[in-house]
């Protein structure tokens, strides 16, 4: 390994939410290559608001071009990782001390894609949007943080349009305090939104394309929709992880890591993010923990010191969480209470923290 500070090269494998902080703080102090096969960072709020106000893409799609002054921003899809760095689509081999996996996850053609083509991000948005416009009826089947906030802004936005939102679960947020999902239940109810709790859809479209039709829920209750949203949860981006020898995997098919988020016996192999079980949810506040704590640990190791020598990764205890139900309403947990509408909007409701992530790449 290298030991001197300027010598010290990291490889970070995806740039999302992880990977751009990560970059962004390690560059004055070491190398640093972001490898993408993007040319543009999806943020993920403002990608849900954009199936109702397409306006926002441009803004939702950030490119890459400014994130770093010093480190080097590699467009191209990463084929296999080992002790020695990252190897390339097209075989090109980039060498490093340290490599971080944070590839991340994907959801809907519309939010994000799943191969890195943004131009196909936005023929999705513009074909969902569409159906959306013309739908009389949603139903949209996942009730985790991207189906409650599609159904609140779609409420928010288009209040003469029939929304049911479904959940398997006997109540959203089942992780959080209870308060958080009996608020969001009674606001999205009051904006006229059909809330179904403990019912699971027997069926469930690929998402593909948008369309409609009749959901079957585990009661035999049948729901007639013009367009079905699926949004059950998150699809992570992990088989670049089969490419080491002797990870495993969770219960949620996310990697097992140690205390120093290692997901295998490779010493200088880190992960984080979506794809790492590291007692964190999979939510963009718990890059606001992983990140500082490997910033350092990165730096510690630069400098000479070993990765056993730093404290741990502690995950968040409580995590806090903001749900906002269009630009106006919404609820969020912040530590020890649940709070309401104004907060939820000043904090990310209004903005949906498009203001700082065009900061952070350069784009302000």
């Amino acid at each position: 390994m290298a030991n001197e500070l300027g010598a010290v090269h990291v490889a970070i494998v995806g740039g999302g939410y992880v990977g751009v902080e990560l970059a962004k703080a390690l560059e004055s102090s070491m190398r640093v290559s972001l490898i993408e096969r993007a040319d543009a960072f999806t943020h993920a709020p403002a990608m849900i608001r954009a199936m109702v106000d397409p306006s926002l893409l441009d803004q939702a799609l950030i490119p890459y071009d400014r994130l770093m002054s010093k480190g080097q921003f590699i467009k191209a899809e990463a084929t296999s990782i080992d002790d020695a760095g990252v190897t390339l689509s097209d075989g090109t081999k980039v060498a490093a001390d340290y490599i971080v996996l944070a590839t991340g996850s994907g959801n809907l053609p519309a939010f994000k894609s799943a191969t890195g083509d943004i131009a196909g991000v936005r023929t999705a948005n513009a074909a969902w949007h569409r159906a959306l416009v013309d739908a009389s009826s949603v139903a949209i089947i996942g009730a985790g943080a991207v189906g409650t906030e599609l159904a609140g802004e779609i409420a928010s936005a288009m209040p003469g349009k029939s929304v049911s939102l479904i959940s398997s679960d006997e109540a959203l947020f089942p992780g959080f305090p209870q308060k958080l999902g009996a608020s969001l239940v009674s606001k999205l109810r009051a904006m006229s939104v059909d809330v179904i709790l403990g019912e699971r859809a027997t069926e469930l479209p690929d998402g593909t394309a948008p369309g409609g039709g009749t959901v079957t829920l585990s009661s035999g209750r049948t729901i007639a929709a013009d367009l079905i949203v699926p949004a059950v949860g998150a699809r992570l981006n992990i088989g670049l992880a089969d490419t080491l020898a002797d990870v495993k995997r969770a219960a949620d098919k996310r990697l097992v890591v140690d205390q120093w988020m290692r997901p295998s016996s490779l010493p200088n192999v880190f992960a984080a993010g979506d794809v790492a079980d590291n007692g964190d949810l999979m939510t963009i506040v718990a890059v606001s923990r992983q990140v500082p704590w490997l910033a350092k640990l990165l730096k510690a190791v630069a400098a000479g010191k070993s990765v056993e020598s730093q404290s741990p990764y502690k995950p968040w205890g409580k995590a806090p969480i903001l749900v906002p139900l269009g630009p106006k309403r919404g609820s969020s947990f912040l530590m020890i209470a649940t709070l309401g509408d104004w907060v939820t909007s000043m904090m990310k409701g209004r903005d949906l923290f498009i203001a700082k992530y065009r900061k952070l790449l350069g784009q302000s």
